[in-house]
């Protein structure tokens, strides 16, 4: 290539705009979308692409390409409608990059962009920059200005420019859909199974410690408080779940709500870890700059308020022995 390109997520070149793509990048394979989850119809998408840019000129020259937006495009034209995210942007380009793809351009959605017809956007970003030979879509996929053209538009552009484009259906998995929206859905509702379904793995949050409580030089007690985060977040309950730090995974049950028993609503993500072991070998530094993956396994309850302290705590003991439980029945498996 005839320019450095920043190499990010495992090697994979993230290009953060379009002046960044090289002159003489491609040919192409690529796939246009937000991707926010990655989930099972993504990823369809994508190993397609993937394959396409290996055949692209018997495979010499080839780049399989996703294309997508930071912000998302509804924060910027409906900022008051924009759902919360599954995947956080870093995330989301370790997720594209396992899907076997050469590059990923991160287009800044602003209003410019916005205003773009689909001429003008097939023109300047799949021909221009990109080079497309093969465009990977899902029938529902719409671009441009108001989201005028769709895939019959696309292909016909296709017939112009020279490219094709290939046209994928919905993914389905026991029944079900496969959208980002279907599983925003289900994790809202705490229905963590199904929404794991969808994505292929289990939902996760990805933040650091709160600051107070859990914090200090070392992690010496089993809790751990997440930091205010503003992605999607589970309906407010107690849950399974699997929480890393510096590469240790621990077994733990979590509380996402306001904890009502004890007065003035405070909300909070409490994680109580499960196989934590208090000795000098097992400690871990622990700071407000840790990266915490939490992942929701299962949701044992909604949110109660107790009529006291001991109440709570004889419902916490209920909880963690299901949560128990269900870590035996996993392993036994």
């Amino acid at each position: 290539m005839s320019a450095p390109v920043p190499q990010e997520s495992g090697g994979v070149a993230v290009f953060r705009s379009l002046a960044e793509v090289p002159p003489d990048f491609g040919p192409s394979a690529a796939a246009v979308g937000n991707f926010d989850g990655v989930h099972l119809g993504h990823r369809e998408i994508l190993f397609a692409v993937a394959a396409d840019a290996r055949r692209i000129e018997n495979g010499i020259g080839g780049r399989g390409v996703a294309v997508t937006f930071e912000p998302h495009p509804e924060q910027v034209l409906r900022p008051a409608k924009a759902p919360k995210l599954i995947t956080p942007l870093a995330e989301r380009l370790r997720l594209l990059a396992g899907t076997g793809v050469d590059a990923v351009l991160v287009l800044p959605f602003d209003a410019a962009l916005a205003q773009l017809t689909p001429r003008a956007f097939v023109e300047q970003i799949l021909v221009g920059a990109l080079h497309v030979r093969r465009v990977h879509e899902g029938r529902s996929f719409r671009f441009g200005h108001r989201a005028a053209a769709g895939v019959e538009e696309l292909a016909a552009f296709g017939v112009e420019f020279g490219f094709t484009v290939r046209v994928h259906d919905a993914v389905h998995v026991r029944g079900l859909e496969v959208s980002s929206s279907a599983v925003r859905a289900l994790v809202a509702a705490g229905d963590m199974r199904r929404a794991r379904w969808m994505l292929g793995r289990p939902f996760t949050v990805l933040s650091t410690p709160a600051r107070g409580r859990g914090i200090g030089s070392r992690l010496v007690v089993p809790t751990v408080n997440l930091a205010p985060y503003d992605g999607l977040l589970p309906a407010l309950g107690v849950y399974v779940t699997r929480l890393r730090i510096a590469g240790r995974v621990f077994e733990s049950v979590t509380n996402v709500g306001d904890r009502p028993t004890f007065g003035e609503p405070s909300f909070a993500v409490e994680t109580h870890i499960l196989d934590f072991e208090p000795q000098p070998n097992t400690q871990l530094d622990l700071s407000e700059d840790t990266p915490l993956e939490l992942e929701f396994l299962l949701r044992l309850r909604g949110e109660v308020k107790f009529p006291s302290p001991e109440a709570l705590r004889a419902q916490i003991m209920k909880d963690v022995a299901r949560a128990q439980r269900y870590f035996r029945c996993t392993r036994a498996q």
